[in-house]
């Protein structure tokens, strides 16, 4: 191996593959779990594209367009994630992904402006077509869910949903440090954070993927513990 650009995505794939499986193992099939896997899933995905992308050198325009297919779904999910811990359901809850979806489609005719401009060991940096459009739908929904989870934090007497909404929102508050210190680089004219911005977050998403994990297997012995005492 000449370079190691791009192993610590795999380091990360690979830890993020473990936690999935342990998950599919031991935690009970409800639908937070679910999408808590999900979650695990489309993150391990992304790693695992950068570091095709960085290290085998499939550093085409397409791969580019699937890592960003994938990780798009990731801040609406935080707040399906949320839903389905606070048991809310509403037809009207899925337009989240809209803005996704739009993403998806305009991106689809522009493949070609997509490229990987730069890689490291820890992250890479791209170019893609109305960038600060795409931050700002893709950081909203990280923001909303980080509110509603101090909210929940400071007002809920549950004691379920008080711990699983503390461990979430360490993992919210590791992924947004990149982006705060991405935002006020960029308002002090510094670009350098924001262009890899993506990738980074990716990367910092580690410690959201372990508090997913923490959460997950929680739910999962609380809710043994509440059918054992309905028996």
């Amino acid at each position: 191996m000449d370079n190691w650009n791009g192993i610590v995505s795999l380091l990360i794939a690979c830890i993020e593959l473990i936690l999935l499986v342990n998950l599919i193992v031991f935690a009970k099939k409800d639908k937070f779990n679910k999408t808590a896997m999900l979650i695990l899933f489309i993150l391990m995905i992304y790693q695992t594209l950068e570091f095709l992308m960085c290290q085998i050198g499939l550093d085409y325009s397409f791969i580019a367009y699937l890592a960003f297919v994938d990780i798009i779904f990731l801040p609406p999910l935080l707040l399906v994630l949320l839903a389905r811990l606070f048991k809310y359901e509403n037809k009207f809850l899925y337009l989240i992904f809209l803005p996704a979806i739009s993403f998806i489609i305009y991106y689809s005719f522009v493949v070609k402006d997509f490229a990987v401009t730069s890689c490291t060991v820890l992250y890479a940096t791209y170019s893609y077509p109305l960038g600060d459009l795409y931050g700002f739908f893709y950081y909203l929904p990280v923001l909303i869910s980080t509110i509603i989870l101090i909210r929940t934090t400071i007002k809920s007497s549950d004691k379920k949903t008080l711990y699983i909404s503390k461990v979430l929102l360490i993992g919210n508050i590791i992924i947004s440090i990149p982006v705060i210190a991405g935002f006020i680089l960029m308002f002090t004219g510094n670009h350098y954070l924001i262009a890899k911005i993506e990738s980074i977050m990716c990367k910092f998403a580690l410690g959201y993927a372990i508090c997913l994990a923490i959460v997950s297997l929680f739910n999962s012995n609380k809710n043994k513990d509440e059918e054992n005492n309905v028996h």
